[in-house]
């Protein structure tokens, strides 16, 4: 197996070092395999992101490590071992821990396609308020983040990223239309000096999104090590073919 198929775990959760992060995204744009194990893996780091502490009982056992301790020991560890079993281990760890999370009340969905027809009604708000996002993922973003939208005359493709800056780099979202499939394609964000950093990839359906007889344009969230301010703009490509859909000015 490519070893680089095996950093995808910790591409994910911002372990690699910055000459093995640059590798592995060189990579990235030709393997939908691993495009694919990164959308669901992100959407486990995103979990984790999110997670507050938890409160101890009685009697507990003594209080772990600070976070940067396990931090400095996880990247160390990852150096020493970075090929074979050790990232997929990593990996299965976090989704054990997202599961122990959601065992104790902590609700969360991957990977799932929204059915418009039984999507729940909008939420009200008061007077003066915006109605909170149903699902306080993609839509909050696109609702409350740095948004940008662009439309292209040629493909006629149109679309809105939006970003919040984190202490990782920039929680990304995009909503896409009138896009004709079928089609595999990723998001990506290209830095200041012309660099491609992929956000995100999936396939389109024949049917295509935002589109007559598919009118539910595509909503998802990604991830990216820059910055808001490092990154210059964003594109919709295909992968493989490598033709530019859509180009959204950050």
């Amino acid at each position: 197996m490519n070893a680089l198929h095996t950093d995808v775990g910790a591409y994910a959760l911002g372990l690699l070092e910055d000459a093995d992060r640059r590798a592995f995204e060189a990579h990235l744009p030709a393997c939908f395999t691993c495009h694919e194990e990164l959308t669901v893996l992100r959407g486990v780091a995103r979990t984790l992101d999110g997670m507050g502490p938890i409160a101890e009982p009685a009697g507990a056992a003594p209080v772990p490590p600070e976070p940067a301790v396990v931090t400095d020991l996880l990247r160390h560890r990852s150096r020493r071992e970075r090929r074979g079993r050790t990232v997929r281990a990593l990996a299965g760890a976090a989704a054990g821990l997202v599961l122990l999370a959601g065992a104790a009340g902590t609700g969360f969905t991957l990977g799932d396609d929204p059915d418009p027809a039984a999507a729940p009604p909008p939420a009200t708000a008061s007077p003066g308020r915006t109605a909170p996002a149903a699902d306080g993922g993609v839509e909050a973003l696109l609702a409350g983040g740095d948004k940008v939208s662009a439309e292209d005359p040629a493909t006629g493709v149109s679309g809105t990223v939006a970003m919040e800056g984190k202490l990782w780099g920039s929680k990304v979202a995009l909503r896409l239309s009138r896009v004709k499939g079928p089609l595999r394609c990723e998001l990506v964000a290209v830095d200041r000096a012309g660099n491609a950093h992929t956000v995100a990839g999936w396939t389109v359906p024949p049917k295509g999104y935002g589109r007559p007889g598919s009118p539910a344009p595509l909503t998802m969230m990604g991830g990216t090590a820059l910055l808001p301010e490092e990154i210059e703009r964003f594109e919709i490509r295909t992968i493989g073919g490598h033709d530019t859909l859509l180009t959204i000015p950050a």
